[in-house]
């Protein structure tokens, strides 16, 4: 079995727990994770000013399949970078999966993919999520669609998308790995 591959999306004011954290926990599972600037350089800053650098730009890799594209939030920067949109809208046409967590379930809205869809954003954000049934809990899957609501449910968000991608005996290994097994148990759908 090829191994899966997804694209994780940085730019400048990225929200650094949410990016790093879920890397982590991607990579934890063997899942090969590009991470790619949206910005100019591969050198990043995010909201807390902790310095990062990418494995790539995005015009290196605008061209390339992922089985998943994720997007951690802390600036809704993202939603003016139209080659992104363009790309999460080509992803959701052939319905491969696309994540959100925090601030960035915004370019999904801007893109137009969550009409009647559920979804979850950043509180007091909503306005941001254009045609979609609000979601419970603290992360959401609908279709090929994750999002969650910001920093603290990170590992929720990131082991959810470890099961989407290998299943649950996976996600149950990297859980207990990562003294997580608790949070599995009691994940809120």
């Amino acid at each position: 079995m090829a191994q899966v591959k997804v694209a994780l999306f940085m730019i400048d004011g990225f929200e650094e727990t949410e990016a790093i954290c879920t890397v982590d926990i991607l990579r934890r599972a063997d899942i090969d994770v590009t991470t790619v600037s949206l910005g100019k350089s591969k050198r990043l800053v995010g909201r807390s000013r902790v310095c990062v650098e990418t494995d790539a730009l995005f015009d290196d890799i605008s061209e390339s399949k992922y089985d998943m594209l994720i997007i951690p939030g802390g600036t809704i920067a993202y939603t003016e970078h139209e080659k992104l949109l363009d790309l999460v809208r080509r992803q959701d046409e052939q319905g491969l999966k696309l994540a959100a967590i925090c601030a960035a379930p915004a370019v999904f809205g801007k893109s137009g993919i969550l009409r009647n869809r559920r979804a979850l954003i950043y509180p007091g954000m909503e306005h941001w999520l254009e045609g979609a049934i609000p979601g419970s809990g603290i992360v959401e899957t609908d279709g090929n669609i994750t999002t969650s609501k910001g920093p603290g449910t990170t590992v929720y968000f990131a082991l959810r998308l470890v099961e989407q991608l290998l299943g649950k005996s996976t996600t149950d290994k990297v859980a207990e790995e990562f003294l997580a097994q608790k949070l599995i148990a009691n994940d809120v759908k």
